[in-house]
C-alpha cells in the first residue's frame, strides 16, 4: 500500500433520514461524522475536493421504481464527487492521484478502483470533471446530437437553459450549425447571459408570461428540436410549435420532480400525428460510445474559448444540502459545484 498521509479519524457524511414528500425539507436529511476507513486490496481512499448536486437526485430520494436504485434512509448518499487519492490499495492509482466517482456527499470515500476514473488536474480545472467536461455536458452532448439527432439548420429550444445541461446545448446547437437557438430561464439575469454570453439568438423568462406565447414570438416558424429540462408548460408549447419531422429529446422534468399528485400531461399530443414528431426520453449511460468523440471536441472547444461555461460554487460540506435545494429552485447559474 502507498505511503499514507496523517488523516483524522473521521469525516462528515450526509444520510437521508426520512423519504421526503414534495418538496424536500432540511429534517429529511443529516450530517454524521462517520469514521474513516482503511482500502483493501482494488480500493483506494479518495478526500473529495468537489461535489456534484444534480436535480436527479431528487428521484433518488423516494422509494418509487426508477432506472437507478433509491437512495437507503440512515446511509451516506451518492453523487459525482472528484477528490485526491490518500490511501491506495490498487494498482495504477497512486495517492496523489485525482479521480472521479460517485461517491459525493461525504469529505472521505472509499473508492473501488474500477469505479473510480483519473482525471488530469493539469489539463482542466477539476471542478469542470463534475460539470462541462462530466455529466452534465456528456448529456447535452448525447442528448442533442444522438437523441434529437440535430442537423444543420434547425430551430432549437432548449429548457433550463441557464442550467449545467441547458447552457451546453445551445452553445453545441450553434456550433453544430443551427439556425437559430431559443432558451428559457427563470430570471432576467439568466436571460440576458444566454443572449449575451453564451450565444442564443433569443432567450425568455418564463415567468413573465405563458410559454407558449413567448415561444412562438421567439420562434415565428416553428422549432425542429426541444430539448427538454422541465417538462410541463414547457412540453406543451414545444408541442405546439414543433414543426413537421420534429424531434423531443427528453432528459429531466424538474418541474414536476417535488409533486405529491401526478402532474397532467401536454394537452396537445395530437400534434405529433400532424407534424410526424418524435419525443424520447434518454439516460446519458446509455451512450458511452459517444464519450471519446465528446471528450475530443468539447475538450477542444473549452480550450478554445468557442463554449463557454459558468459554475456556482457552494463552500463547505455542511452546506451540500442547502446547495442542493438550492438547484431545485433554480438558484444556480450552470453548474451547481460544493467546495470541500
Amino acid at each position: 500500500m502507498s505511503d499514507t498521509p496523517t488523516l483524522p479519524a473521521t469525516g462528515r457524511e450526509w444520510h437521508l433520514a426520512s423519504r421526503p414528500v414534495g418538496r424536500p425539507k432540511p429534517e429529511d436529511f443529516a450530517l454524521v461524522e462517520a469514521e474513516i476507513p482503511t482500502p483493501g486490496e482494488g480500493q483506494v481512499l479518495v478526500r473529495n475536493t468537489y461535489l456534484s448536486v444534480d436535480p436527479y437526485m431528487r428521484g433518488r430520494m423516494s422509494d418509487a421504481k426508477s432506472y437507478v436504485a433509491p437512495y437507503a434512509l440512515g446511509e451516506a448518499m451518492q453523487g459525482g464527487a472528484v477528490g485526491e487519492v490518500v490511501a491506495s490499495g490498487a494498482e495504477g492509482l497512486a495517492v496523489g492521484d485525482h479521480v472521479l466517482h460517485g461517491l459525493g456527499w461525504r469529505e472521505y470515500a472509499l473508492v473501488d478502483a474500477k469505479g473510480a476514473v483519473k482525471v488530469d488536474a493539469g489539463a482542466a480545472p477539476l471542478s469542470t470533471y463534475l460539470g462541462v467536461l462530466g455529466m452534465p455536458g456528456f448529456t447535452a452532448y448525447a442528448g442533442l446530437l444522438r437523441v434529437a439527432a440535430l442537423k444543420e439548420g434547425d430551430t432549437v429550444f432548449v429548457s433550463g437553459a441557464a442550467g449545467a445541461v441547458g447552457s451546453q446545448v445551445g452553445q453545441l446547437a450553434k456550433l453544430k450549425g443551427a439556425s437559430r437557438v431559443i432558451g428559457s430561464a427563470g430570471s432576467d439575469e439568466k436571460v440576458a447571459l444566454l443572449v449575451e454570453e453564451y450565444g442564443f439568438d433569443a432567450a425568455f423568462n418564463y415567468k413573465n408570461g405563458p410559454v407558449s406565447r413567448q415561444l412562438r414570438e421567439a420562434a415565428p416558424d416553428g422549432i425542429d428540436v426541444y430539448f427538454d429540462n422541465v417538462g410541463g408548460d414547457h412540453l406543451e408549447a414545444a408541442i405546439g410549435s414543433l414543426n413537421r419531422g420534429g424531434r423531443i429529446a427528453v432528459c429531466g422534468m424538474i418541474s414536476v420532480y417535488n409533486n405529491t399528485e401526478p402532474a397532467p400531461g401536454p394537452r396537445n399530443l395530437a400534434r405529433l400525428i400532424q407534424t410526424r414528431g418524435r419525443i424520447e426520453g434518454f439516460l446519458v449511460s446509455d451512450h458511452n460510445d459517444l464519450r471519446p468523440d465528446f471528450v475530443r471536441e468539447v475538450g477542444g472547444w473549452i480550450a478554445s474559448g468557442e463554449l463557454k461555461y459558468r459554475e456556482t460554487v457552494v463552500e463547505g460540506i455542511e452546506n451540500n444540502l442547502e446547495a442542493f435545494l438550492g438547484v431545485l429552485r433554480g438558484d444556480n447559474t450552470g453548474k451547481m459545484i460544493v467546495k470541500l
